[in-house]
């Protein structure tokens, strides 16, 4: 593996959501082991246990449903069986994200990945992530500084590709991101390239301006390919609980997201959030981010994260 053995991909999660861990594994496995009846005063237990997490409304009163319903029938006694339901409800939640990493290639040119999200996420970090882990690969990537807004911005993107060994397409700043963004295919096509990422700038999501400029490079990226861009990759930071979800719901009504990177993971409590964003607005979770390195840039793996949450073994 290009990140090394599946023990220490496991360990590198879960030393990266220890904080979601704490609230959410520690405090559940503390609550059950007391040997409680499940009765109203537990449920409300649980209930804020999981909503501290940001697992969401819906899903929260889906598993209060769940357990309140198979206490009264007799089919579930408290302790390890209540955790394997629960264990089960959230990688049921999530299991459609496994294997989610393959994108939809492009067979007939290089494969477009757009990059969105608001201002600090994690946006510049993540694409050079991506970009290793795809030159890893064997994938031959160039990547297109498409937020001319920010300065320095398209430096600060040149340091990463030379890091990562990978081309960049570039112009001044101030320059028209649409511009940018049909170059860089255009380059991309011209040099064989496998994959082309481009990079935005990021926006407030309700800042309606910025979010049409994103409608035009979508339609300029059209005139090099029709089918493009083929993946738009939504940068979340993660510690923005609920927040995060309302910026999610929101780009996603302007642009077909493809999927998402979540950010940040290692720095919240709040990674019941990943949950909760998958339940409201179906999107597939494709990264996580749970450091700073580049090896703490991971495809999502349902059975990893819920064993990370939980503090179970490999």
């Amino acid at each position: 593996m290009v990140f090394g053995s599946i023990g220490r991909f496991f360990g590198r999660i879960k030393s990266g959501l220890a904080k979601t861990r704490s609230l959410i594994g520690d405090a559940l496995r503390s609550l059950i082991g007391r040997g409680r009846t499940i009765d109203r005063a537990f449920l409300e237990e649980l209930e804020d246990t999981l909503l501290a997490a940001d697992i969401g409304v819906g899903k929260t009163e889906a598993i209060l449903e769940e357990v309140q319903g198979k206490w009264k029938a007799g089919e579930m006694a408290p302790g390890e069986e209540l955790l394997d339901l629960l264990k089960r409800s959230l990688r049921d939640e999530l299991s459609n994200d496994a294997g989610q990493e393959d994108f939809a290639w492009n067979p007939e040119g290089p494969t477009v990945i757009l990059i969105i999200g608001v201002n600090g996420a994690g946006k510049t970090t993540s694409i050079a992530k991506l970009a290793k882990r795809l030159s890893d690969q064997g994938k031959r990537v160039l990547l297109a500084a498409g937020d001319t807004y920010r300065a320095a911005a398209a430096a600060q993107l040149s340091i990463w590709a030379e890091r990562v060994g990978v081309d960049i397409v570039k112009q001044h700043e101030g320059a028209d991101a649409a511009s940018v963004a049909f170059d860089a295919v255009a380059a991309a096509k011209a040099r064989g390239m496998d994959a082309v990422i481009i990079d935005t700038a990021g926006r407030l999501h309700n800042r309606e301006d910025l979010m049409r400029e994103l409608e035009k490079i979508h339609r300029v990226i059209q005139r090099q390919d029709s089918t493009a861009p083929h993946e738009i990759l939504l940068v979340v930071d993660a510690t923005a609980g609920q927040n995060a979800i309302q910026q999610a719901r929101i780009f996603s009504h302007g642009m077909r997201v493809s999927g998402l990177i979540l950010t940040k993971l290692d720095g919240t409590a709040k990674g019941g959030s990943t949950i909760a964003i998958r339940r409201e607005l179906g999107i597939p979770v494709r990264y996580i981010g749970v450091g700073e390195g580049m090896d703490d840039f991971q495809p999502f793996d349902a059975d990893a994260f819920v064993d990370a949450i939980f503090g179970d073994e490999e």
